[in-house]
């Protein structure tokens, strides 16, 4: 699904509307059909919670749960309702050594692209919902601006960088509806000295260009397009709801001519799926036309609530890798080392051939030292042991 890139003004959350009645180049997948061939063709150190709890009289739920329970709906379209979930804070504290960062922006709760494979759907089952639901309920956090602005004057997060999106896209259809982005990065705007990056499968990112140069002018920002295939039946398959491939991409290259640090992160790489040569061969010449400045991939990772939706998905439309997910993803959540070692080597010649040899890490500053992206990154050995294959988190490979 496109999503417009025209500027609309941001819903006013305070006046809530009543609700409304090839074969794979290894061996690990010797018998594996193609899409397209087949004839019935935080972050991730959080704890597992316990799965599909089931629904609590709302007087005995506690902390996110009771919030959700109460929180009221403010429309519903296209199958999904929308609800207003107040919360404590925006910038929240990732406590994960490692990832190369500790404080994370997700505005919403939910995702409503739907992406069958999305790690994020745990998220929901903390507010007692099903991990089905994450594209069928989506929660805005009120007071968003007001409490972005309190919480950027926490003086612990001088020199540290925060990323936007990591467990729900910030650019989803709901942000046509309710801003909750524009409205936070109207406050970042207005700082300087900070380090910020925006993670997306959406071109509505482009909506914010005038906000992300002025936030460039005073601050470290960059924008991430995630991008998984360029076969548009296929990402429509895998990503119902999101945007085509080549609309993130033509993204990539606006925000480039606009002077905007942006890249690709192919994240995940789909087994057996979306990791044959030539797709991901398309998706480096793509990036590289795009003037992409990098260009990195991660495997696919399913924690236990993204297996219940993905693996059923597999069954249905790849029924010849069923078997061969089902070995590798019930028993650890990962694909095999050997396997991963092999993407990770695969990246690594296809940013050599086609010129995109880096990609922003967080560096470890000093506290209080001037947040930087580092973009001197022409070999993957640079980055730090602990930096790379992070499950669920962008990841350099």
């Amino acid at each position: 699904m496109a999503t417009a890139n025209t500027l609309r003004p941001a819903a006013d959350l305070s006046r809530i509307r009543p609700a409304r009645t090839k074969e794979t180049s290894l061996s690990l997948f010797p018998h594996a059909a193609r899409h397209g061939n087949d004839d019935n063709a935080c972050s991730a150190s959080a704890p597992t919670p316990a799965p599909n709890r089931g629904t609590k009289p709302a007087a005995e739920l506690v902390g996110i749960a009771r919030l959700a329970a109460s929180s009221p709906c403010a429309d519903a379209k296209r199958g999904t309702e929308y609800f207003i979930l107040p919360v404590r804070s925006i910038i929240n504290r990732c406590d994960s050594e490692r990832v190369p960062f500790r404080y994370t922006v997700n505005p919403y709760r939910g995702c409503e692209f739907g992406c069958h494979y999305c790690y994020a759907r745990y998220t929901h089952e903390f507010m007692e919902l099903d991990s089905g639901d994450f594209e069928r309920k989506i929660y805005a956090k009120r007071d968003a601006a007001a409490l972005v602005s309190r919480d950027l004057e926490n003086p612990r997060l001088d020199g540290e960088h925060i990323a936007i999106g990591t467990a729900t896209d910030p650019y989803q259809p709901a942000e046509r509806e309710f801003g909750v982005t524009r409205s936070i990065l109207e406050k970042i705007a207005e700082r300087s000295g900070l380090s910020v990056s925006i993670t997306t499968k959406s071109n509505q990112v482009l909506r914010d260009l005038d906000l992300l140069k002025r936030i460039a002018e005073k601050s470290s920002i960059s924008v991430n397009l995630s991008i998984t295939t360029m076969r548009t039946r296929l990402a429509s398959l895998l990503e119902p709801r999101a945007p085509r491939p080549d609309l993130r991409m033509e993204a990539v290259k606006e925000l480039r001519a606009a002077g905007i640090a942006a890249g690709v992160l192919v994240m995940p790489v789909v087994p057996g799926i979306t990791d044959a040569q030539g797709d991901l061969e398309a998706l480096g010449r793509a990036a590289r036309d795009a003037d992409a400045q990098w260009f990195a991939g991660r495997v696919l990772y399913l924690m236990p609530s993204a297996q219940r939706q993905f693996l059923p998905f597999v069954q249905a439309k790849f029924p010849r890798l069923a078997r061969q997910y089902d070995d590798w993803y019930r028993r650890n959540n990962g694909a095999p080392k050997d396997y991963a070692d092999d993407i990770t080597r695969r990246f690594v010649e296809l940013r050599k051939k086609y010129g995109i040899e880096s990609r922003p890490v967080m560096p470890m500053r000093p506290p209080g030292g001037m947040p930087q992206m580092c973009l001197d990154l022409p070999q993957v050995e640079k980055v730090e042991p602990q930096f790379r294959n992070l499950p669920g988190m962008p990841a350099i490979q």
